[in-house]
């Protein structure tokens, strides 16, 4: 009878384990949804009402502008976007400290409005 139980415990223990561990692993697989990445990297992507990203005009000089200033403002009061140059693909705006020193290059994505530091 002993020779008999050992192999049947042993077994339920190792089922239970992976029943354990794969639980935990799909719990945690969902964190972002299924299928979806996240993370430092993850950017989400708006999208029209068929699923296909959505066709977004690109920024003008004075919407680049108005991105920049209100991320300078939140982060330091006391610096100011300098010039912004028209770069291609992206807009590249100066950011200058009181004693009009130029302290950052950043780059605004024409499409996206994502903030890209240059330097």
């Amino acid at each position: 009878m002993k020779r008999r139980m050992r192999p049947i415990l042993t077994g339920t223990l190792i089922l239970t384990i992976a029943l354990l561990i794969s639980f935990v692993s799909a719990d945690i697989a969902n964190a972002c949804g299924w299928g979806r990445g996240g993370g430092q990297g993850y950017v989400p992507q708006r999208r029209d009402s068929n699923g296909f990203l959505a066709q977004k005009q690109a920024l003008t000089e004075n919407q680049a502008r108005d991105i920049v200033t209100r991320y300078v403002k939140r982060l330091n009061p006391n610096l100011e976007v300098g010039k912004l140059k028209d770069n291609g693909s992206f807009y590249e705006a100066e950011i200058i400290a009181e004693d009009n020193e130029i302290i950052q290059l950043v780059g605004i994505d024409k499409q996206s409005g994502r903030l890209i530091v240059l330097n």
